[in-house]
């Protein structure tokens, strides 16, 4: 068998994002779907692997630029669509698309490449390491209360459209007041803004329309909350559940507002979130968190491309002056020995021949990079060896985040 890797042709579209269906399972997409990712396609950016006329193999790289800790938004490929057909699998497919993939990403002059994985055992073995994680939850409103901040009853709560003329523009400059204060979080480029807004009637599975409510102070909106309603009953009546898209404010009492819009929703006994920051700050409101049903589950995984540039592109929380023997097969133009120096204005990193303080792989790099996983636990695992006693201290304290960084949407 021999496989021909080429870049993604718009007339190919149609037969490459089938194919990509296919491996997903074979669920087609609506229309409304297939729309917004063929328009948000990066063509020069997404290959194809052809076995003659016959697409096997897809992956792709939107540009992105992510927030990092200090608050700097570095450029990022966008890691989505991977897929090999069942017919091609363990050939090397997959392995030879990863290698086109981050050669491209180097010669962009990309420094990181981020991902979201179906199947989390895949990508470490490319250098991915998994850097936020999502917090999940069921809250049982019928039996949880909230203590609201003073304010509060102060903002002014209104039901919209979400798509009415004004709203979504509202909603964008609130979420993009939020991009340079949380790691992880995503600069919305031009068209992407349509994604949270996405709702095909064939994806509601009982539920209402997209609702979407608006915080408002002195005639400014200062929060928002996008949610689905189902309705469900039971013998003792009605039970029904409140889905949660997306939730941002600008202040502790809009932010209250909102989240207690959500619980005094008639009709309602459960808010179902599926993608919070783990440190969102509802958790310091309710009555009872056990019965909130709290969860997490891996979310973004990072990949440091240049290593140097990466590590020069953050800031950090205290003083560090560590040497890193860097491991990574994959991409070898990273391994080697790093002298990182930097605080809280910024950062140099180097090649050097000092002695190293710590050695660790590139994918325990990317899981520590964004201040969400902690390189001291991931020495209690054996994945990092510290070379130099009180290294390991210094730059965990260093790679800290103040707030977790947090995925808000896939890709």
């Amino acid at each position: 068998m021999t496989t021909e890797l080429r870049v993604l042709r718009p007339d190919d579209w149609d037969k490459w994002y089938g194919n990509l269906e296919l491996a997903f399972g074979g669920v087609t997409e609506s229309p409304e779907e297939r729309s917004l990712w063929s328009d948000l396609t990066e063509h020069d950016r997404f290959v194809g692997a052809w076995d003659g006329d016959d697409c096997v193999g897809t992956a792709g790289a939107f540009t992105f630029r992510v927030t990092v800790p200090g608050g700097a938004a570095v450029q990022a490929a966008g890691v989505t669509m991977v897929s090999v057909a069942s017919t091609h699998r363990r050939r090397g497919v997959l392995r030879s698309m990863m290698r086109r993939q981050l050669d491209d990403v180097r010669s962009w002059g990309e420094s990181l490449a981020v991902l979201t994985a179906s199947e989390p055992v895949i990508y470490g073995r490319f250098g991915y390491g998994v850097a936020t994680h999502q917090l999940r939850a069921e809250i049982d409103t019928s039996r949880v209360r909230l203590s609201v901040p003073e304010g509060t009853d102060d903002v002014r709560l209104r039901l919209v459209a979400p798509d009415a003329p004004g709203v979504r523009d509202a909603c964008e400059a609130v979420y993009a007041r939020h991009v340079a204060v949380r790691p992880g979080m995503l600069e919305r480029r031009p068209g992407w803004e349509r994604l949270p807004l996405l709702d095909p009637e064939s994806d509601r599975k009982g539920t209402s329309p997209l609702q979407c409510v608006l915080a408002e102070r002195d005639g400014e909106v200062v929060g928002y909350t996008r949610y689905f309603n189902k309705p469900e009953w039971d013998s003792a009546g009605p039970a029904g559940t409140i889905e949660l898209r997306d939730l941002e404010a600008l202040d502790p009492a809009a932010y209250a507002a909102l989240w207690q819009h959500l619980f005094g929703i008639d009709l309602t006994s459960t808010v179902k979130t599926h993608s919070r920051p783990v440190d969102d700050a509802w958790q310091h409101l309710v009555s009872d968190v056990r019965r909130c049903g709290l969860s997490l589950r891996d979310s973004l995984y990072v990949r440091l491309v240049d290593v140097g540039a990466a590590l020069e592109a953050r800031t950090y929380q205290a003083p560090v002056d560590v040497v890193f023997e860097v491991e990574d097969a994959f991409c070898p133009w990273n391994e080697g020995r790093w002298r990182l120096t930097g605080d809280t204005k910024g950062a140099s990193c180097a090649r050097t021949a000092d002695a190293p303080d710590l050695t660790l792989s590139v994918r325990e790099l990317g899981s520590a990079y964004l201040g969400g996983v902690s390189l001291a636990s991931l020495a209690a695992a054996g994945r990092v060896r510290e070379l130099r006693q009180g290294a390991l201290a210094e730059a965990s304290l260093g790679f800290s985040s103040v707030v977790a960084p947090w995925l808000p949407h896939g890709f």
